[in-house]
């Protein structure tokens, strides 16, 4: 191991846990933990260890996150679909929560029985194995799901808690009495307060209160305890000698208590995230952490550190997406064009873009910026609330609340891109202008995407354009209102894939256009920063990656209406000459007065 690298780590372990009483020769057993999975880590796996190790910043990163059961049934099945992954484009896959779960409610997979084993519906240890193998072949990275703020409570742990085994008792947070419970419930945010109120669960047979930010059956980590961080890093080496080339770890935010606090994001959270940055780069430098904080804008940034205290490779751009959503509804780009200057990223980081995915869309926008254009934060969000669950005069969205709060009236918004975009309710209605409109409504988020600096994540069957699936509510496993937009893929639809007269063809095609069209160009690299033009039209979304002599800009017409832009703004930034859009090939004069742009119309101007 390097010397200085593993006194960094011995550092930044000490730095948490000597104010707790525990001493250097802990850090030992930690020690030996790394030596060992470097050991075990495969003379191939080195091998690729010696990729440039900010690999992920590539042009080339395509990404789609899928469900191994609704995409394909099994792993096996999955080794078979490769070529659609080629044909679309794909270079990186994410696979939602594929270890052992508990039986009947996890969580969609996010409550683990067993971090070292998969989940048997889907397939062996072995079997996922071969994938790896399979997709490493066809240049395709793997990503997967590390869930560490809690387990399942019928994980090994604990049930060994459960007997009164006091070792593993202190691998949670568990009280004799409610003193303390209470004291958290006092400033401690309720995640699911419908379902499972409370932060704690009480049970009778083993007398104690367990702490649970999520559902019953998901009991929290004891960070404190330094066994915990030991067994969590363990995994994760396990995880990475699989080959893996990505490992998300999920709801970072809340694995450090304190008392008197939110329990989220607080400063420790970045001490240990910074712990998995060094010590990954001791055993697996290739393998990039992938954090899932879906938190305020401001908080989610801090969690790729810095270029002295690096923290995570990649996180996922909450803050785009709804930002996406709310350009579309409101016709106004503003909140999209200061939030994309609003942070400096360090020089390992990228963002995963995205416009759906597995979740809810919450609406968490900037605050700031609603107040400085003249509109109530509150009364904005019940209008988004309210137009993308269809009930707002005008709306083309067919989405569903989610944990609706009849106290707050806050709600979350469920929903495929298809049907929040307009296509569910223009074939409901027979509509062929709104079914001719929502495609372009489509096409303009895919485009937007696509653009921007990081990596573009499809979330399966939006590529295809489905639709919200209503049957989940026969399914006494499916109660969640986010199964709505989990649907079987439909592969008995697969011929229509490939005909552009068919919705779904025109979306499959348009997304192998753009991922053929973004590979080709070089100044697509997330290393590259975007600039946001402010043009004064608040309904064209404008921006400009340029690096040395090479300019490409971007433009989005978020308006059904045609917009006329004054190139004044253009000619501050420099930008003059001729112009071609790679998609119609057509060129623009930059020296002209004015550019017009369609309804929901996208540019990517190139220098030529």
């Amino acid at each position: 191991m390097k010397k200085l690298d593993i006194k960094k780590l011995k550092e930044a372990y000490l730095n948490i846990f000597e104010p707790l009483g525990h001493t250097k020769s802990d850090f030992l057993r930690l020690e030996k933990i790394i030596s060992d999975a470097i050991e075990n880590r495969s003379e191939e796996l080195k091998i690729r260890d010696q990729r440039p190790h900010d690999w992920y910043l590539s042009e080339n990163m395509i990404g789609m996150t899928l469900y191994i059961n609704l995409f394909s049934k099994n792993i096996k099945s999955l080794i078979k679909k490769i070529p659609y992954f080629q044909e679309l484009g794909i270079t990186f896959i994410h696979l939602m929560p594929l270890l052992k779960p508990r039986e009947g409610n996890s969580d969609g997979g996010y409550a683990v029985e067993d971090y070292r084993d998969i989940n048997p519906d889907l397939g062996t240890l072995e079997d996922f194995k071969n994938l790896i193998k399979k997709l490493h072949e066809q240049d395709i990275s793997v990503a997967i799901d590390f869930v560490i703020n809690h387990t399942a409570k019928e994980h090994e742990w604990a049930k060994k808690a459960s007997m009164g085994d006091e070792f593993y008792q202190n691998m949670y947070m568990m009280y004799d009495t409610d003193e303390i419970p209470k004291k958290f419930n006092e400033t401690v945010p309720e995640v699911l307060p419908d379902q499972y109120p409370g932060n704690y669960t009480y049970y009778d047979d083993f007398k104690k209160y367990v702490y649970k930010s999520f559902s019953e059956f998901q009991w929290d980590l004891n960070f404190e305890n330094p066994y915990v961080l030991e067994e969590i890093l363990s995994i994760f080496f396990f995880l990475a000698n699989l080959g893996v080339d990505v490992i998300r770890l999920d709801a970072i935010p809340f694995i450090w208590k304190e008392l008197g606090t939110t329990c989220r994001n607080l400063p420790k959270v970045h001490e240990f995230m910074h712990i998995f940055h060094l010590a990954n780069q001791l055993v697996s430098p290739s393998v990039v952490v992938l954090g899932e904080a879906i938190v305020e804008p401001h908080e989610i940034v801090k969690y790729f550190g810095d270029d002295e205290k690096p923290e995570c490779g990649l996180l996922y751009n909450a803050n785009m997406m709804v930002n996406l959503w709310n350009a579309l509804a409101t016709r106004d780009v503003r909140t999209l064009e200061i939030d994309q200057m609003r942070f400096k990223l360090p020089h390992h980081a990228a963002w995963i873009n995205y416009i759906r995915c597995h979740d809810d869309i919450g609406w968490g926008l900037n605050e700031d910026a609603l107040r400085s254009f003249g509109f109530d934060p509150f009364s904005h969000k019940q209008f988004l609330i309210n137009f993308y669950n269809g009930s707002f005069e005008g709306s083309f969205s067919k989405g569903q609340n989610y944990q609706f709060n009849k106290n707050t009236l806050d709600a979350r918004t469920n929903g495929t891109l298809a049907s929040l975009s307009g296509l569910e309710k223009a074939i409901n209605e027979n509509d062929q202008f709104g079914f001719e409109e929502s495609l372009k409504r489509n096409d303009l988020l895919n485009a937007l995407m696509f653009f921007a600096p990081g990596i573009p994540l499809i979330y399966s069957g939006d590529e295809v354009g489905i639709l919200n699936d209503y049957k989940h509510a026969n399914d006494p496993n499916k109660t969640d209102g986010r199964w709505i937009h989990r649907p079987f893929f439909p592969w008995h639809e697969k011929a229509l894939f490939k005909d552009e007269n068919t919705y779904q063809g025109h979306i499959f095609n348009h997304i192998k256009r753009l991922g053929k069209i973004r590979k080709n160009e070089k100044i697509m690299h997330s290393s590259i920063p975007l600039t946001v033009i402010p043009t004064g039209n608040i309904h064209v979304y404008t921006s400009i990656k340029a690096y040395g002599d090479e300019k490409i800009i971007g433009l989005f017409n978020f308006s059904e209406n045609h917009q006329v832009l004054d190139m004044n703004e253009f000619k501050a930034f420099g930008i003059k000459g001729l112009y071609k859009d790679l998609f119609q090939n057509k060129t623009y004069d930059m020296n002209a007065n004015h550019i017009d742009m369609y309804p929901y119309e996208y540019l990517w101007l190139k220098l030529i």
